[in-house]
């Protein structure tokens, strides 16, 4: 495939795609100078967008739900993860932020140990996959999507808040967009999609990608990379950036501030004539 010449986006996933899930918050994280660093950050899926560190654009969930509906949410969650007999419990169980509500049943303090533990014995019981199910019923006329965020918790967003978002900033400014992510899939029995990359990877305006693990990912890239001098892509250290021109977007657990763990990551070039 010959990029030369071309005006491309690449849009990678971060977790499972560049670096292994949540081991990446030693090699991301900048602290408060972040912001200034790069000329766009699209923060929560592009929700909360920032040109010149000067914020541009925001949405809020709460603003969508209302108080109300909001609070009727939250109080399910907490019931039901009350209920549930998992082998451990932690804390911070639901997670606001402006685009999303997370809601995670062992908490998303537990431990790199816990997370692996709970991993594994979710893949045994569907405890995700049965809770999203149950908010789908209960939260049907709230137009909301819940996904599988990552390997412990669920995403509550307003439909349409997804991946996807982050597109509105930025088509019609590049002839492709390339997407690479590992959590493509369908979640199955279930009519509704609910891998957190699998509208993204869909969408019509991007050319996706699938990739099991950073390995693959450098595998599945290493074509273009001749193309490409902005930054380096390692697995076990992460990303290294090596200009001003990277551009990404943080998910939506996490705040525009302190300790920045990058969810999605954007590359493109200062050149058309110079982007892979």
């Amino acid at each position: 495939m010959t990029l030369k010449g071309k005006n491309v986006f690449f849009l990678f996933d971060v977790d499972g795609t560049l670096t292994n899930s949540r081991k990446v918050w030693v090699n991301l994280r900048v602290g408060g100078t972040y912001p200034g660093m790069f000329e766009f950050i699209f923060s929560e899926n592009g929700v909360v967008a920032h040109k010149n560190n000067e914020q541009y654009f925001a949405e809020s969930i709460v603003n969508f739900l209302g108080e109300d509906k909001l609070k009727e949410l939250i109080n399910y969650c907490l019931v039901y993860i009350s209920n549930l007999d998992i082998p451990k419990k932690r804390g911070t169980f639901i997670e606001l932020r402006n685009a999303i509500i997370n809601v995670s049943p062992i908490g998303r303090n537990c431990s790199q140990e816990e997370r692996d533990e709970f991993c594994k014995y979710n893949t045994e019981k569907d405890i995700l996959k049965k809770f999203r199910q149950d908010l789908m019923k209960r939260f049907g006329a709230f137009n909301l999507t819940f996904s599988i965020g990552g390997q412990i918790s669920i995403d509550c967003f307003p439909t349409g808040w997804d991946k996807t978002f982050c597109l509105r900033h930025i088509e019609g400014f590049f002839s492709e967009i390339y997407f690479l992510g590992d959590k493509t899939e369908e979640v199955k029995p279930s009519v509704v999609k609910g891998g957190n990359d699998y509208e993204i990877y869909n969408d019509k305006r991007v050319q996706g990608y699938s990739v099991r693990c950073p390995d693959d990912t450098i595998e599945r890239f290493s074509p273009w990379s001749s193309h490409v001098n902005l930054f380096e892509v390692d697995a076990q250290l992460g990303v290294r950036w090596k200009g001003k021109t990277l551009m990404f977007t943080v998910p939506a657990h996490v705040p525009l501030v302190h300790n920045l763990h990058p969810r999605c990551v954007y590359a493109k070039s200062e050149h058309t004539n110079e982007i892979a």
